[in-house]
């Protein structure tokens, strides 16, 4: 990696309390942030050789990622036999996910987090299920699959939550696992050992959560058990009510809906991550609100897999809080995720501007902060704001671009720009920990990362 500056000057940057002029930012060699002082005079003698930039902003938070998946991106675009779904979908990354070795998955995981950094992503949430060898056995270290994605973010030089999954049965009821799950398969006891194994690589860059897969993989006792062995405040990630036959499965078997029955069996707080939470009665949009869960949203896999629409107004109107994801990573873009998070709502609710609050009716702006707001809870890091303490994570974009005047900006527009704007990557730099990742649009170790990947798609094709 680039060796670290320890300041940066910004002519306009992107604070907690909004947009402010000509902010001093200043880094520890931990990579924290120390100072933030908005109104420094551009002459002054605090600024000599300090570098200077137009557009800072603090970086976007993935808060669901399957890393592996990312070799899956464009391969399931075939229509087969029956009617294609999530379900159907499932069974092709199934088969993928049967070959890949330890090393292909820190190869791919370099790969999507070198584009997740190139397009404003600066932390990610790994929710990491490929945990055993092809035959079901764990592999001599039992965090090893864990390690080596962990490896590939600081390769990279992404922060990560690492999120190892507990994954027992194949549906609601405690039903056995299919062999085509057992690369999956963990009790309680398996995610402790990997949790206790991955406590030394705890760091600024680096946090160690757990996630129960579903109540479909992971009974409430079980997961109650898991909560109760945890280290008090590490964070807690589940998918939850992603599709329709999800829903029905578990009224079938318990009488109630995922989130209802969910919210009746474990104590949900504010360290807990909701994923896709898609298909919810208003009685559930009050309960996660109220809890202080995060709602992990992500949009392009939803609308890749067909799954249906969060309903966010509610949810909005009720206090609720979100983030956003990139999951099978048919999109490594931050801007693509909430655009079409904002776009999806239009469509269902035939109108614009949705996403907005009494306090601040622009759309982009409201869209970051508050997607910066969740990530960081449901990371469990110090990021997501440009403030002393928080991890000195941001990136600037590119003011040369005709979308951003350089000279006399109108700063009510740029995050609109940003998001809302054309297909153009305005991302022009990136800083992670104070350290560079990404100068002039292209990662600093973009082409070895790039070469290891394709070598491991050509490995994993000769098994197709």
């Amino acid at each position: 990696m680039t060796a670290p500056a320890t300041q940066l000057f910004a002519r306009h940057a992107l604070l907690p309390d909004g947009w402010r002029n000509d902010v001093l930012l200043a880094w520890d060699g931990d990579g924290n942030l120390t100072a933030v002082v908005a109104d420094t005079a551009p002459g002054s003698a605090a600024l000599a050789g300090v570098d200077t930039v137009q557009y800072a902003l603090p970086g976007m938070v993935n808060l669901h990622s399957h890393s592996f998946q990312r070799a899956l991106g464009g391969r399931t675009e075939v229509a087969g036999d029956s009617q294609d779904s999530f379900w159907t979908w499932r069974e092709l990354m199934y088969r993928f996910a049967r070959n890949i070795t330890p090393d292909h998955i820190e190869a791919i995981a370099a790969q999507l987090f070198s584009e997740c950094l190139r397009h404003g992503y600066t932390s990610v949430c790994e929710f990491h299920y490929v945990q055993r060898r092809p035959d079901g056995a764990f592999y001599d270290r039992p965090a090893e699959t864990a390690e080596r994605v962990i490896a590939a973010a600081r390769l990279a030089g992404i922060g990560v939550t690492m999120l190892p999954v507990l994954y027992s049965y194949s549906g609601f009821g405690d039903i056995a696992l299919k062999p085509e799950q057992q690369r999956f398969r963990t009790d309680v006891h398996d995610v402790l050992r990997v949790v206790e194994a991955l406590a030394p690589l705890r760091d600024g860059q680096t946090e160690v959560g757990v996630a129960p897969h579903s109540l479909r993989a992971a009974s409430p006792s079980h997961i109650n058990e898991l909560l109760a062995a945890l280290p008090a405040g590490r964070p807690v990630h589940v998918h939850i009510a992603e599709q329709q036959a999800e829903v029905r499965q578990s009224l079938d078997f318990s009488g109630r809906r995922p989130v209802q029955w969910l919210f009746d069996q474990v104590p949900v707080d504010a360290r807990w991550c909701l994923v896709h939470a898609t298909h919810l009665v208003p009685e559930e949009v009050q309960a996660i609100a109220a809890s202080g869960a995060v709602a992990g949203l992500c949009p392009t896999t939803e609308a890749n897999l067909g799954d249906g629409l969060f309903p966010l107004e509610q949810f909005l109107a009720a206090g609720g809080r979100f983030g956003i994801g990139s999951d099978s990573h048919v999109s490594r873009s931050p801007v693509e995720e909430l655009r079409w998070l904002e776009y999806g709502q239009r469509l269902q609710h035939q109108r614009r501007n949705i996403a907005v609050s009494s306090e601040q009716r622009r759309v982009g702006d409201f869209l970051w902060q508050r997607a910066l707001q969740g990530g960081a809870q449901a990371a469990g890091r110090p990021v997501g704001a440009l403030a002393p303490g928080r991890r000195a994570d941001l990136i600037v974009l590119d003011d040369a671009h005709p979308d951003l005047d350089d000279g006399a900006p109108e700063l009510d527009a740029v995050l609109g720009s940003f998001i809302f704007n054309g297909n153009d990557n305005l991302v022009r730099d990136v800083l992670v920990g104070g350290r560079w990742v990404v100068r002039n649009g292209q990662h600093v170790a973009q082409q070895a990362i790039a070469a290891r990947f394709k070598q491991t798609m050509a490995e994993l094709r000769e098994f197709q």
